[in-house]
């Protein structure tokens, strides 16, 4: 059940019964031969699975994020890190006002980490507040089905092929990852990583993707039940 679906109203009755919402956070940026929306479509396509379940409502997702090392591949849509502390912090106190209480962060973007230490800070302030963070590709149990199949999650690789973010063909091969201590500009990290993913496998069987998808969803259910 997504917000875009309902009127005030709807949402109004919502919450007499139920005070849960889940807040999608991606990134508009480069990934290889994969939508420059991967970082929204995501999580995205897990909260609605995670609602279909659950009957938790969905916010819209926040499509752009925190990504100033991709700016050099066209396409990608960056805010600045200060900008979207603002908007984090904006949008947690808004739905606190209607009475939201219980919130979980479905976030597709490591970038878009500091977020976790605004909302730390104005904690204090919003009595009752309880948020939960996902960052779903670290999930102790999506790194449990990489290692029992082998494998090692990379940024715009396999782990992120779900077929709904495919955009292009995409290699059959695998990418040696390249690596560098140092700190890059945009313009680095394009001429660093060339096609934008960053290393092994570019895709691997669909069934590990959906094994994938599948204990996140329930991580996601475990979340929004505590």
């Amino acid at each position: 059940m997504r917000l875009d679906e309902l009127n005030w109203m709807d949402v109004e009755q919502y919450l007499k019964t139920d005070d849960r919402l889940m807040l999608v956070i991606g990134a508009c940026e480069q990934h290889g031969y994969l939508s420059l929306l991967t970082d929204a479509k995501i999580p995205q396509a897990l909260a609605d699975a995670a609602s279909k379940r659950s009957g938790v409502l969905v916010a819209p997702p926040l499509n752009f994020g925190v990504s100033p090392h991709f700016g050099a591949y066209p396409g990608t849509i960056s805010l600045r890190l200060i900008t979207f502390l603002d908007v984090i912090e904006d949008m947690i106190r808004s739905v606190y006002r209607h009475g939201f209480r219980r919130l979980v962060i479905l976030n597709g973007h490591g970038g878009n980490d500091p977020a976790r230490t605004r909302i730390t800070e104005i904690l204090p302030e919003l009595s009752g507040l309880n948020v939960r963070w996902y960052a779903w590709w670290g999930a102790p149990h999506v790194t449990e089905v990489a290692e029992k199949h082998g494998l090692k999650s990379y940024h715009a690789a396999w782990i992120e092929a779900f077929s709904f973010v495919r955009v292009a063909n995409v290699p059959a091969e695998t990418k040696i990852p390249p690596v560098t201590p140092e700190i890059l500009d945009a313009a680095g990290y394009r001429q660093f990583y060339g096609d934008g993913v960053f290393g092994g496998p570019y895709q691997v069987d669909d069934a590990i993707l959906d094994e994938i998808f599948t204990v996140c969803v329930q991580d996601i259910i475990d979340l929004l039940d505590k």
